[in-house]
């Protein structure tokens, strides 16, 4: 059966080095591209997709963020506080389990940024997680028809949506776009101190329980300056 999450967490604590200079004086999430901050765009589409709370973790200059979403009704802004310390993309989410409740839910990184093709990819990503199956279902951009995007890749796909990671060597078409749904019982025994998501993902990967749906539009990947205006461009073209 399909999940609809109502709950999600956003990823808003990085300290944007290679956004630099431009977050030099203000966090990456609030950097704006075609009018509004990043941060806003992500939590748009979680609003439209029928999510109720969001859980923002702060680190970096963190009153800017939390004066930003102070007012904002849909989804209402839940706050986790790691200005004292650093907890990495893993630690991020144990410790913001507890205001995620047991249910799966929305993991989006907050620079993340896409064109939504005939149907919003919030919604087939919920329409496709099968919680029998899946720990973890990444939205999946191709690298071909990515913005700003040069590397080799994060996974190959199989035809079922499985994902196999990248060798060191290897090239292959999907990168991940920084959105994804996941179950909250697979960080049952995951440390409280600082690691990185990756490590759930290869965990889930080991046990064949990490699958990707390919994104419908086009994903931007805003690293740095140069990027935005990239990303501006495109996304002006598409609502002109």
């Amino acid at each position: 059966m399909p999940v609809t999450p109502t709950k999600a967490m956003v990823l808003a604590a990085g300290l944007g080095l290679r956004m630099r200079p431009l977050t030099d004086h203000m966090p990456k999430p609030l950097v704006r591209v075609a009018g509004q901050p990043l941060l806003d765009h992500v939590l748009d589409k979680l609003a439209d997709a029928g999510v109720s709370e969001a859980v923002v973790n702060v680190h970096y200059l963190p009153d800017q963020i939390i004066q930003h979403t102070a007012g904002r009704p849909r989804p209402r802004i839940i706050i986790s506080d790691e200005r004292d310390e650093v907890l990495g993309t893993g630690g991020a989410v144990v410790k913001a389990l507890p205001l995620l409740g047991k249910e799966p839910f929305f993991h989006l990184n907050a620079d993340t940024m896409w064109i939504d093709g005939v149907r919003p990819n919030l919604t087939r990503l919920a329409e496709t997680f099968d919680p029998d199956r899946m720990d973890i279902l990444l939205l999946m951009a191709p690298t071909t028809s990515s913005i700003g995007y040069a590397g080799r890749g994060d996974y190959a796909m199989l035809p079922d949506g499985a994902l196999r990671k990248r060798k060191e060597h290897q090239v292959v078409p999907f990168v991940y776009a920084g959105a994804a749904i996941m179950s909250p019982s697979l960080f049952a025994d995951a440390p409280k101190s600082e690691f990185s998501l990756t490590k759930m993902f290869d965990r889930a990967n080991e046990q064949e329980r990490l699958f990707g749906l390919r994104l419908d539009g086009v994903w931007m990947h805003v690293g740095t300056p140069d990027a935005v205006q990239a990303a501006e461009e495109a996304f002006l073209e598409s609502v002109a």
